[in-house]
Formats: structure tokens, sequence, C-alpha cells
């Protein structure tokens, strides 16, 4: 990412991709009063189709999240009116809050406390206050009895061994003094032996402590007000790292913005991505303070000009960690100790992992996953952090079309782009690879003879090949399926056109000879292309995938620029086509994300509905983009949508895996297995009658039965370490409850974090 301008979309054929839309004009805000006034700079330069004197405004709505950085109409205010000071105020205690560091995976860390440390041999709070109370009653009674005499003046010969004589009887103050001393020596006594056999100290860390320090954290103004007067150098709103960089300009015009309201945290995150691109190259610091100084809190902003999303958050995120707060990890013993209670969140981090949700319809894999995953990309796509692609059938409300900057509506003729059936390769073996993966990549393990992928690549490369060399590019569907199907006129023309090519035409009619020696031949794989292809030349998709450039093609090429993308499917009318199309991105996604040379900008294929997307390759693609700063998210209704021999290697590809409320027990028990098991401590209760041999007992045994209906017994207790699984298919099928999830998270780096339960809507 350059450190001047801001970023442009490539990938794109005919007009330019996207336009930046015009805006009002916004003046920026008088600073507050007592603030410090940012230096004097040259006027802001004006991005790109905007018109001279405007900035991009603030975003239209308060987003819903850790913060609402503007006022209830969500707009600065403009002409001489200063932005309401609470605005600021939110804006300056999201900057400076502190965020765990140190938290294990799948953590808000946004605010997060970490859980002081738990003994091994913890007792549960019902037996802790219990125990307090009895130690304390029977120390009072121990008391009572000494102080009484009831137990003798045994407990007083200390006393009267270390007294003076001439103390004794004289009814001086010394006496009552000493006696009153040794009184208060024995209470402590007592209490020192009562508190450790009631755990008081454990009761006061665990019940009292707590709600003390809410108490004076929350009473105290000198210790509210803290964060807000610390120096320059320890508080984050002042930019502390930018300063000590080499920029100190340029942190005071930021801190300036932000204390004037005109920040919000998409801005926030921008900003320091390109302070971590600038501070490794010592050259690019003059560039950034120029910049800085010129725009302020707009500085790189996205092409399209947004600085936030249009419509209200439905998530909470934290840019600065590049989180988003899916629920609430539930307070339970199958969860890790240091996980329970606390926020439960996702990031780039694990998403680089790949992340696979199987869950039945109506289970919020969409509501509760998709959709806060895929706003919290489009803001970090806005930040200069990610790009995403969301694929889902047309209707399915992943968010609003304002929201994305390529919107593809394949098979519907009011889209404003179509998609590149080529994946914007140059290359016909590379085109042939992708394209066969799309067309039988849900065939390659039950065609004959063999590997069918390799088979339906080597015929399309003969074809496409040539092809290209002939006309410049490549065929579009109907030229395509004439071809596959062995039309002699196409094949004709084709030999024709390739001979006159001016340009190397031996080595491509070879190829040709070869496609024309298989036609009509038992197994060959160019009639089953040739009946997949047939599905995209319908009617429909007249107008789509088209190779010439006539339309506004888009090309996953884009990748390595934040973009914003979602591709509609058309699944009601042509749910094979849409299958197709969605193995289709998969592949050019993976190719795509796995080709760029700068990994640090996150890509992220999210999709909706995976059924029947996941090959062979598909996996060896997933596998891929861990170590090329690339993710998928991948949502299935159920395993019986993949392959019976890919269902395991599924599991073992992707680094993070969710099952929802609902799942089948055969479901549940993949995910068992690929959990594992656990070591825990069994306890077996064994009980046997007991044997009275005298007639006293027997009488007494026989009464017992009478009252309790039940036999006099002996229990003997056998505790055992024993194996079992964290969380078996029973539990996942039927135990878990509605809106609920079990998980399990990995990071690039290698972290993970064992089977979470998580309440997705707490």
């Amino acid at each position: 990412m350059g450190i001047e301008g801001g970023h442009d979309a490539h990938g794109t054929r005919g007009r330019a991709l996207p336009p930046m839309p015009a805006v009002p004009p916004v003046r920026l805000p008088d600073a507050p009063p007592g603030a410090v006034p940012p230096p004097v700079v040259p006027p802001l330069a004006v991005p790109p189709g905007a018109a001279p004197g405007v900035v991009p405004p603030p975003p239209a709505r308060a987003p819903y999240g850790s913060y609402a950085p503007y006022g209830p109409s969500g707009h600065a205010a403009a002409g001489a009116a200063s932005v309401p000071v609470p605005a600021a105020e939110r804006f300056l205690g999201w900057l400076r809050t502190p965020r765990a560091a140190d938290a294990p995976p799948g953590i808000w860390r946004y605010g997060h406390r970490p859980k002081p440390p738990r003994e091994p041999d913890e007792v549960s709070g019902r037996r802790l206050i219990s125990g307090a109370v009895i130690s304390f009653f029977c120390g009072w009674l121990l008391w009572s009895l000494l102080y009484n005499r009831y137990l003798g003046d045994y407990w007083l010969w200390p006393l009267h061994v270390l007294m003076p004589d001439a103390w004794i009887g004289s009814g001086s103050m010394w006496i009552v003094t000493a006696g009153l001393l040794y009184y208060a020596v024995v209470i402590a006594l007592l209490a020192v032996v009562f508190g450790r056999l009631g755990r008081w100290p454990e009761v006061w860390r665990r019940y009292v402590l707590p709600p003390l320090r809410r108490l004076r954290e929350d009473g105290d103004p000198a210790t509210a007000q803290a964060p807000r007067s610390a120096s320059p150098e320890a508080d984050p709103a002042a930019f502390p790292d930018v300063r000590a960089g080499g920029a100190p300009d340029a942190a005071e015009r930021l801190a300036a913005e932000a204390r004037a309201g005109r920040m919000n945290d998409v801005d926030a995150a921008r900003i320091a991505r390109a302070w971590r691109s600038a501070r490794t190259r010592p050259d690019r610091l003059a560039d950034f303070t120029d910049t800085v100084l010129r725009h302020g809190a707009t500085a790189w902003t996205h092409p399209s000009g947004a600085r936030d999303l249009p419509a209200p958050r439905i998530a909470r995120h934290d840019l600065l960690t590049g989180q988003v707060r899916l629920g609430l990890t539930v307070e339970d013993e199958r969860n890790p100790y240091r996980h329970r209670g606390a926020g439960f969140a996702l990031d780039p981090d694990l998403l680089g992992t790949s992340l696979l949700a199987v869950g039945p319809p109506a289970s919020g894999k969409t509501a509760h996953l998709v959709r806060p995953v895929l706003e919290s990309l489009c803001l970090q796509a806005l930040a200069g952090q990610a790009a995403v692609v969301a694929v889902g059938a047309a209707g399915t409300p992943l968010a609003p079309d304002d929201a994305f900057d390529v919107v593809l509506r394949i098979g519907r003729p009011d889209s404003d782009h179509d998609l590149d059936l080529y994946g914007g390769t140059t290359d016909p073996d590379e085109a042939a690879g992708i394209l066969a993966e799309a067309l039988i990549g849900d065939l390659a393990l039950t065609l004959p003879g063999g590997d069918g992928r390799r088979r339906a690549a080597t015929a399309l490369a003969q074809l496409l090949g040539p092809f290209r060399a002939a006309h410049g590019r490549f065929p579009a569907v109907p030229e395509l399926r004439e071809l596959l199907d062995g039309s002699p006129a196409a094949l004709t023309a084709l030999r024709t056109a390739l001979e006159t090519a001016a340009t190397g035409p031996h080595a491509h009619l070879r190829d040709l000879e070869a496609r024309e020696r298989q036609l009509g031949r038992a197994g060959d794989i160019g009639a089953v292309l040739a009946e997949r292809v047939a599905l995209l030349d319908r009617p429909a998709f007249a107008g789509f995938f088209d190779p010439a450039g006539e339309s506004r093609q888009f090309s996953l090429r884009a990748l390595d620029h934040p973009l914003r993308v979602r591709i509609d499917l058309p699944e009601r009318g042509h749910a094979e086509a849409s299958r197709m199309l969605a193995r289709l991105v998969l592949a050019q996604f993976v190719e795509c994300a796995s080709a760029r040379t700068d990994h640090s900008l996150f890509a992220c294929l999210i999709l909706d509905d995976a059924t029947h997307t996941v090959t062979p390759e598909a996996l060896r693609g997933l596998q891929r983009l861990r170590s090329a700063g690339a993710g998928a998210v991948l949502a299935l209704r159920t395993l019986d949508d993949v392959p019976e021999a890919l269902r395991g290697a599924l599991l073992g590809a992707v680094g993070c895996r969710m099952a929802f409320a609902g799942v089948t027990p055969w479901d549940g028990a993949r995910f068992a297995e690929v959990w594992g098991t656990e070591w825990v401590e069994a306890r077996d209760v064994t009980s046997r009658p007991v044997l009275a041999d005298e007639p006293l007992t027997r009488v007494l045994h026989f009464i017992r039965a009478l009252v309790t209906g039940k036999p006099v017994t002996t229990e003997s207790v056998t505790v055992r370490q024993v194996q079992r699984e964290r969380w078996s298919a029973s539990e996942l099928a039927n135990a878990l409850p509605a809106g609920h999830a079990v998980l399990s998270l990995r990071t690039v780096r290698g972290e993970h974090a064992p089977p979470l339960l998580v309440n997705l809507r707490g």
C-alpha cells in the first residue's frame, strides 16, 4: 500500500470500478474549547471525483459497535457549530480502552479483564459459603464457651504466668489493659484457625473484593478522569507511537482530529495501517506526515469515498484488533476456565485458517455468523486491511447493496457487472484448470477412467489454447459448447483461423488435432464437459461471461486491493448452474489469492451455502490459503452435502470448526471424532446391602427399610482417570440449546482453543 493517495480497483474491464460518488460540501467543525489547535497546514487535497473544497463526510448513521462516533443525527455539525462533546468523548473513550494482548484465541479483547487464577481444587460457591458460615459460628461458640468459663480457666494460664505479681489483685488499669490485649490475641488466634478451616480469604477474594473494586472505580472521579489526563506518551488518543516514530506534527494533527470528533474507528484503523507501512521504510515518514497534515482523518480514504457503512451495524466491532463480537462463552465446566463468561470474537488470524460451519436451516449460520463476519470484513476493507468476496443465493440478506463496491447479479439483466469465466488469466492451461474444477469438480471421484479433473483440464486446454492463439481471447460459452460437442463447422473454422495466424500455429494445431481424435471415443470427457457447459448456455445467462470485453467484467485478480464484492447466484431457477459458479468462484479465489505478492491485505471468501463445492482440489486450495494471507468461511446445512470420502479431510483442512444447535447425530459424530478426547476424573459408586448379625441391628434395618423404602446399603467410591470425548455426538445433537454453537479455533500462528460452547445470542 502506498503512502500517498488511495487504493485503485484493478481487475475490471470497461468502466472504472468503482467511481467515487459526489458528496455535499461539509465544513470541518471547530475544535472544542481548550483543545490544542492543529498546526497550520495547506488546504485539504481533493480526492479524485470530488468537487473542490469537499471532504468525504462522516457516516450517515452512528454505527452500533464499541462506541457511537457521532451524535444523534450521525453527521458532524456544519458551519460554525462545533461537534457535540459526547460524540468525541465516546470515540476517545473507545480509543483509550485497553485491549488484552495476551488473551487466548476467540476472546473479545476490547476491555477484557482476565479472570483470576483458579486453584486446581477450587470448591463450589455453595460449599464455600456454607463452610465459611459454619466455621464462623463454630469459632463464635468456642469463644463463648471460653469467655463464660464453661471450659475452665486453663486458657488464662499464659496470662497469669506473664503477669507481674504486683498487678494481681491491685485493680489497676494495667491488669485491665493486659486482659483485653490477651482476649484480642485469643480472638485473633481463633479467627486465624477457623478462617483457614472456613476459607475466609477465598470468600473475601471471590465475593467481597470485586464489588468493592467496582464501587471504587465507579465512584472515584479521580480514577475515572485519570486516563484523560495522561501524558501524551501514555495516552492512546495522542497517537504516541506516531510521535515516538519521528512524526510529531502528524501525531498532533491526528490528536486534534480525534478531539474535535472528526475521526471514527474506520479512520483510526486505516491510519494505523498506513503508519505500520510507513515505519518500515524510513524514507516514507515524510510522505506520511505530509499526507496526514493535508488530509487529517480523511487520509488514505477508500476509493469509494466511504468512511463507514451506510446502514447501522448489526454487531460490535473493534477495528484496532480486527475483531467482531459474535456472542458470549457460556459458564460451563466443559469450557476452559479463562474463556468462561468472556465475549467471543473472530478476527483475521482465526479466519486465515478457514472456518467450516455446519447447522440446519434457521440455526443461525447466516444471522449470527455470516452477516457479522461479512460486516467486519467490509469495515476492514474501508480501513484498507482486507478484501472480501461474499457468495450467496439471490435474495439472501447478507448486506445492503451500497455496502459493496461490486455487486454481481448473475442471471439478472439489471446486473451492473459480469463475472470473468476464466479468472482474468491469459494462460490457457491455468484457465483450463480453473474451468475444469468448476464444471466437473464434484464428479472427479466418480468419473470412469481415473482422474477426471486432470482429463477435463487437458481437454479444455486443447481447445482454449488454439482459440486464444487464433482470436486473441478465450471462447464465449456458446462457442465453447460447440467445440466440446465436436461441431465440424466450429472445429473447421478454428483450424482455418489458426492456420492463418501469424505466430506459433504448429503446437496449437497438434492440440486441436489431438482433441479431434478423442471425439467419439468411449470415455471421452468432452461429452461430459459439453453437458455441464450447456447449463450456462441458457437464455438467462445470454449477457454474461462475455470474454470480448463488451460487458463490465469483474475478475478476482483484484484481490490485491481492498474491495467489497457480493455475488448473487440464481439458486432458485438454476440450482446446478449456481453450484458450478460457486465452485468457479472458489477455484478462482484460491488461484488469485495464492498468486498475490502482498499478503498483508487479508482476503476472505464467504460462501453462505457451500453445498457441492468441496472437491479434492478445493481442499488442497484451502490449505494453501493459510500461507497466502487469505481464508474462507464455508457454511453447510449438513456434512452429507460433501462427498463421504472428503468429509474427514474437510474437517482436517480447516482450522476453525463450528457445529450449530440441531446438527444430526452422524454429523456430530464427525465433529466428536476430530475434536478427540481428554482425560477426566471418573467416580464409580458401588452399593451393596448390609447384612446384620445382631437381632437389634436387624430390627433397626427393617424399620429403616420400611420408612425409606430402600434396603440399607453401603457405598464404595472409586476415582480413576479415563479418556472421554470432549463433546459426544449425542450431546451435540440433543444437548445444545437454540442459539448456541460449539466451535474449536486455531490461528495462523498455531495457537488453538479447545471446543467452546458459545451463546450466539448473548
